[in-house]
């Protein structure tokens, strides 16, 4: 039995999924005001009614990452979850949580590997000038 390797579109897919799963869960216990998602914010010295906002962006990135086609709508998804996992690490590591910045960093790394795979079909065009 022979092992291939994984094609970039796999890896793409297996990164984008990850992703998605990440924000389904964590947008929902915003919403929801899960007790861990309050106990985090407050925590972190935000006020609870930024985890809902926060949350429905999550929410709507999830469609917005899997969806085919709408390249611009794709990208500022990937910017918008970059921004968050990005300010969730640094709020955890400003505060001292060594631990907790694990996760971010984690889905981070996770998006930028979906945002660098991604075929062709689901990136922006360039622009000829």
């Amino acid at each position: 039995m022979q092992l291939t390797r994984p094609s970039g579109l796999t890896s793409y897919w297996f990164a984008t999924a990850a992703v998605s799963v990440a924000l389904g869960f964590g947008g929902l216990s915003d919403v929801l005001h899960h007790p861990y998602a309050d106990r985090t914010m407050t925590h972190l010295g935000f006020p609870l009614y930024f985890q809902v906002i926060l949350g429905s962006w999550k929410l709507l990135a999830v469609p917005a990452l899997l969806w085919p086609g709408l390249p611009h709508l794709k990208e500022w998804a990937y910017a918008g979850v970059f921004f968050d996992v990005s300010g969730a690490a640094l709020a955890h590591a400003v505060r001292g949580d060594r631990l907790e910045i694990v996760a971010p960093i984690a889905v981070g790394l996770l998006l930028g590997m979906s945002w660098a795979l991604r075929p062709a079909s689901r990136r922006c065009q360039r622009l000829s000038v």
